[in-house]
Parts: structure tokens; sequence; C-alpha cells
């Protein structure tokens, strides 16, 4: 089965490429405009889709109640197999795996770093992913694994995550510690889960969104496109 790919090309000149994960709501109008972004910073953004073994749809942010079913169908194998799509048409793009990143947000930060765990990268970057004590998707904990993470990972958790616990972020930066490329771990104090979402009025924070991204370009910036 093919993934549906959205994919966005810069106008100028290539830097590398960047495959982004969608949150529990599909691929939006959001994480395709985080993609129009990478694309004016010089990145050729691809965003699969994870949700086309079931119609590819496309949830609203107050609808938990259908996008927790979509959620739980989801397993780690098929995952794997759409972040590869993805990655195989940046290198078909002339974009080699070590001028490559992967961002995820929600869920999708689950996927990144898992992704920064099985594969290797120029740079990774989790947007308060969860799955940090406990598993997801088919995938161990990410505390199991953290010290055996191949791809240069940054973490960017909100202290307000209901979800996420600043305990367990604080463990998972430890683990991280532990492995043999660069890992980071920042943590905005007035952010709640999805600050990074400007299309979510509730739980968007400006100033960490803001902070998150720029420390998203400097972490790619330094590792991309020195091939």
């Amino acid at each position: 089965m093919t993934t549906p790919l959205t994919s966005i090309t810069p106008d100028g000149p290539v830097r590398g490429g960047v495959v982004v994960i969608q949150e529990a709501f599909g691929v939006t109008e959001h994480i395709t405009d985080v993609c129009r972004r990478f694309a004016a910073a010089g990145y050729h953004a691809v965003a699969p889709h994870l949700f086309h073994r079931s119609g590819d749809p496309v949830v609203a942010y107050d609808d938990l109640e259908k996008a927790m079913p979509l959620m739980g169908k989801l397993e780690a194998t098929a995952i794997d197999e759409d972040v590869d799509a993805a990655l195989e048409a940046l290198s078909a793009a002339s974009i080699g795996p070590l001028d490559t990143a992967i961002v995820g947000f929600c869920m999708g930060g689950t996927v990144a770093f898992h992704t920064a765990v099985r594969r290797e990268l120029g740079a990774a970057a989790t947007f308060y992913g969860g799955g940090i004590a406990q598993g997801r998707f088919g995938y161990p904990a990410m505390l199991e694994v953290a010290a055996d993470v191949k791809t240069p990972w940054l973490g960017l958790f909100g202290d307000r995550d209901k979800g996420i616990p600043v305990e367990e972020v604080e463990e998972l930066r430890k683990a991280a510690a532990n492995a043999a490329v660069a890992t980071e771990v920042v943590r905005y104090p007035g952010a709640d889960h999805g600050f990074h979402c400007d299309d979510r009025p509730a739980v968007f924070n400006r100033d960490a969104a803001a902070g998150a991204w720029s420390q998203t370009l400097e972490w790619f910036g330094a590792r991309l496109g020195q091939s």
C-alpha cells in the first residue's frame, strides 16, 4: 500500500530534508503549514499520512472520540513503513539520510524519537511526544531505548502537559544522555500539551512555540547540509 505524502519544496536552494510527523488529528492544515515553514527555511519537507489505512481522515481538534480509535489502530511496523516511504521520497530527490531530519508533534513526537533509535539521520526533534515510561503503538518505552538513539535528538516539552509528567521528562533527559550522539531536552514552564499548534487557541503558547521552533531550526541547521 502506497503511503500518501504531503511534499513541499523550497523556492530556492535546498539545504536538506525534513520528515514531518502528524499529531493525533491527521495531516491537518497546521501540519501542512509546518511543512511550508520548513520549506521557507530551505528544507524539502515531507509529511507521511499515517492514517491512510483508515481512510486518511483529518479530525477536528475537539473530536477526540474519533481521533483515539484512529491512534489505537496504529502499529509500529506500519508507522515505520510510512516514515521510510517519506525518507525514500527525499532520497529520490537526492537528499541523503545525513542531510535529513525528522520532527514530530504529539504522537508524531513519539514516532520521531523511535525513528531516531531505529535509523541514522542528520537530526531529530520531538515536540511533546508521549510514551516515555510506557510504550505506545508497539514501540518500547522511550526510557528503555534512549541510550540506543542513533540520530542527534532534541526533546521539547511543556511543564503543564498533564499527560507527560515533568519527572518522566527528566528521567528521559538522563537516559538519553547515555546515547552515543548529542541529545538535549528543553522544558517550557508555562506550556501545555500541543503548545506549538496555533490552530488550537486553548493550548497554543506563542513564546514557547517560537522558542521551540527556533531551537529546532538551530538543531537542524547545525547538522544538515554539511555533507
